[in-house]
């Protein structure tokens, strides 16, 4: 591949939609720009976009070639960063993508110190619950609940995030404390469904202990949002399952109580974070990295446990 401009110029369009808007970047022409992509185009034999006076969008060709060197062009941009500043130097941006609630509660909080500890850093946060594909995507880091397949990804476990139901004094005054899973049908529930339609279940251990079975969940309201729906919880509108990381604050303040704690499975969920497998990280990426576990490893939030909460947190 000799036509490095043409790839360059590919790739700004390619994210912003325009030629103008590539140029800009590039410190080119519009006309350039133009003339890159169409020398491009006839190299490799296809056509990458199709334009009109008013759009400029990808050929599903144009989408795969762009996927495929997505990562090669990062790998090159930190090449470039490796060599052109002084070893161990976090210059440059990095990018990343975190589920909303997680991210506004845990992660923005820590930016500030990382900024000022790194004055030529430069971060872009993606505030999104769906799926990511971080190579073809461009992020550096991703924080997800789960374990995200892929042998090119390194996975570094923040914590394990129990699930707990819980619901309003108020509310629980007014309906009564459920003893038992079959008490739910006389109760409102909150429940969870994806934008992709997936419900989240609500699990409860065996007599034994040996396993959990799933309850028949019908809800009277269902969110794709897991703050918003701790909020309804909060104003008494039923019982909710969520993550006893958020639960926490209301907990304290006597805003919620844990319901059926003794019998509901709390799941093996964990939170982790997630950066491409590379021989040579970049820095800029290895200190974000490194300072993002290390504060999130400060929140005692993260680490709560639903068999060690005080009894004042129970419904009774």
């Amino acid at each position: 591949m000799k036509n490095f401009y043409g790839l360059f110029s590919f790739t700004e369009a390619a994210a912003a939609g325009s030629f103008t808007a590539a140029a800009s970047k590039l410190n080119l022409t519009p006309a350039a720009v133009s003339k890159n992509i169409a020398r491009l185009e006839s190299q490799l034999g296809v056509r990458l976009f199709n334009r009109s006076t008013r759009q400029l969008k990808l050929t599903a060709e144009g989408e795969a070639f762009r996927a495929r060197t997505a990562a090669a062009l990062r790998a090159l941009d930190e090449a470039v960063a490796e060599v052109s500043h002084a070893r161990g130097a976090a210059v440059g941006r990095v990018r990343i993508s975190v589920g909303v609630s997680f991210g506004r509660h845990y992660l923005l909080p820590l930016l500030p110190a990382l900024l000022a500890a790194h004055p030529e850093l430069q971060v872009e946060v993606s505030l999104d619950n769906r799926a990511v594909d971080m190579l073809s995507e461009g992020f550096d880091i991703a924080i997800r609940g789960g374990v995200i397949e892929g042998s090119s990804l390194i996975a570094r476990r923040i914590a394990r995030l129990p699930l707990v139901l819980v619901a309003s004094p108020e509310y629980l005054r007014e309906k009564g404390v459920p003893s038992a899973m079959a008490d739910l049908k006389r109760h409102d529930l909150l429940g969870v469904r994806s934008s992709g339609g997936e419900e989240v279940p609500w699990r409860f251990l065996k007599p034994d202990r040996r396993g959990s079975i799933e309850a028949p969940l019908t809800a009277r309201l269902w969110l794709s949002d897991p703050e918003a729906l701790l909020g309804l919880a909060v104003e008494n509108a039923g019982i909710a399952q969520v993550g006893l990381h958020h639960a926490m604050p209301y907990l304290r303040t006597k805003r919620l109580k844990v319901v059926l704690g003794e019998v509901h499975d709390a799941g093996d969920r964990e939170i982790v974070l997630h950066y491409p497998h590379r021989l040579y990280l970049a820095p800029r990426v290895r200190v974000t990295v490194d300072r993002l576990l290390a504060g999130l490893a400060k929140n005692q939030d993260l680490y709560a446990k639903p068999e060690a909460l005080p009894k004042r947190f129970m419904a009774s």
